[in-house]
């Protein structure tokens, strides 16, 4: 069942039924249907409609952004920021599509082996299946590079918020987009199979947990479709022993806690120098505290709600088991409201390297501390997760970050910054966090036919 229950207030607001075998075929066939019209289109068309996109959302935030604070409790400045950050990456493919997707003239080694060019044809339907924590930039993620590229999409998003999916239907053919072009569907776990093996879906991209990557990523296999998984993550948060403290623990507190931590590039794991450990734990432990937990359409609220009540109860019972393993806990900050999914700020410590939790990935308000003896142990620590997501570095000598960087096991490491998302950096990670990257020229390309045409005389040799 879909549905949107505020988990802020606990009310369940609306629910919508699941599609069914019979609903799903048609759409398969809709979809294809505009998928023949709209592969044909021009850039400029499709500029058009990528143009337009951005435009309704900037016009219309005040729209689009409660929707976000309703159905998973983002905190409504957040929620704005996502609208925001979904309309650049409209604007980004609007500007740079036909750049990123021109055709390649290929050198060749000799003239009798013709007048070679590599040409970026889109290949079809794809299944889009996302995560509930940033429900519009993970769709504008997908559908933004690949309806540029010439492609359809279905769309399975998170249960939790089906409202969320549904403005994302309508964005799309406000803007212009031909009917079907880009459909969304609530469908269970049990029909991704069907769609995939379905031979006019071409492909799947998935964004969500480790879990649910193997099992599409299983089913994709089978079918012998491509696919692409962007996964979980623990992100390594290292400071180097001459790390501006100040400004770095603003950071540490930020990224740990932005969209109520629940990202997957958000950093769980601080890696401090020993030399800096104890200043660092007590200045971040005051910055955790200062953390207000609230109504997150309060913009006075800091610390927004897990997206579910079942969420919370989660994330206490990993806690619970990292302390059984030996982790210490502690409660940072007042206690959490009567009123909210929330879980109290927790800081991890002593978390040995025979407690599993060490690799584990907490999605909430909970930090696990790390004392590096050194910066080879830093990098060893930071290396050793089932995760190569994101991470970063913070030092006061940013050349040698760069080098730091360079040893960490990761699809994006930044210096002196939290990992970030921006509509002009790519995306993606290595290891368990998955495959494949989205954004940029690397994300348009990861659903086409690299085809070559190769014009050769009919006197040449073989």
């Amino acid at each position: 069942m879909f549905e949107t229950t505020n988990p802020y207030t606990g009310e369940t607001l609306k629910t919508f039924e699941t599609a069914t075998a019979g609903e799903i075929t048609q759409a398969i066939g809709d979809a294809d249907a505009a998928f023949q019209q709209w592969r044909m289109t021009s850039f400029a068309k499709r500029v058009e409609v990528m143009r337009a996109a951005a435009q309704i959302l900037r016009r219309d935030t005040d729209k689009y952004a409660p929707l976000l604070t309703v159905e998973m409790g983002k905190l409504i400045a957040e929620a704005h920021a996502e609208v925001e950050l979904s309309a650049a990456i409209f604007d980004y493919y609007a500007d740079n599509a036909e750049r990123l997707l021109a055709p390649e003239k290929l050198p060749v080694a000799d003239p009798a082996e013709g007048d070679a060019v590599l040409v970026h044809d889109p290949l079809g339907v794809l299944l889009a299946i996302e995560p509930w924590n940033f429900p519009y930039y993970q769709i504008a993620r997908i559908i933004a590079p690949q309806l540029s590229a010439g492609n359809t999409i279905l769309l399975k998003h998170a249960a939790n918020v089906p409202q969320c999916a549904a403005a994302f239907e309508e964005l799309m053919l406000e803007a212009g987009l031909p009917k079907h072009a880009f459909i969304n569907l609530y469908v269970d776990h049990d029909h991704v199979q069907m769609i995939l093996d379905d031979p006019r879906v071409q492909g799947v991209a998935l964004t969500g947990s480790e879990a649910a990557g193997a099992a599409v990523a299983s089913a994709a296999g089978r079918a012998l479709k491509k696919s692409t998984m962007e996964l979980g993550g623990a992100d390594a948060f290292i400071v180097l022993k001459d790390a501006d403290l100040e400004k770095t623990v603003k950071w540490a507190v930020f990224g740990r806690h932005w969209n109520g931590g629940q990202v997957c590039v958000s950093s769980k794991r601080m890696i401090i120098a020993d030399e800096v450990y104890d200043e660092f734990l007590e200045s971040y432990t005051k910055g955790v505290g200062a953390l207000r937990m609230g109504d997150p359409f309060d913009p006075e609220t800091t610390l927004a709600p897990l997206s579910s009540q079942r969420a919370a109860d989660g994330l206490r019972e990993m806690i619970a088991k990292a302390v059984e393993h030996g982790a210490t806990a502690t409660a940072v900050g007042p206690e959490i409201p009567n009123q909210g999914a929330f879980v109290q700020p927790t800081i991890l410590t002593d978390i040995g390297d025979d407690n599993p939790a060490r690799h584990w990935e907490f999605f909430g308000p909970v930090s696990m501390l790390f004392r590096a003896k050194n910066e080879d142990d830093a990098v060893r620590i930071a290396n050793d997760s089932p995760f190569g997501l994101g991470g970063s570095v913070f030092t006061s000598d940013t050349a040698h970050g760069a080098k730091v960087a360079r040893r960490i096991s990761t699809g994006m490491v930044f210096v002196n910054h939290p990992t970030m998302v921006k509509a002009d950096l790519p995306f993606g990670g290595v290891r368990r966090s998955g495959y494949g990257r989205e954004l940029l020229g690397l994300g348009i390309k990861e659903f086409v036919n690299h085809k070559l045409i190769d014009i050769v005389d009919i006197d040449a040799p073989f």
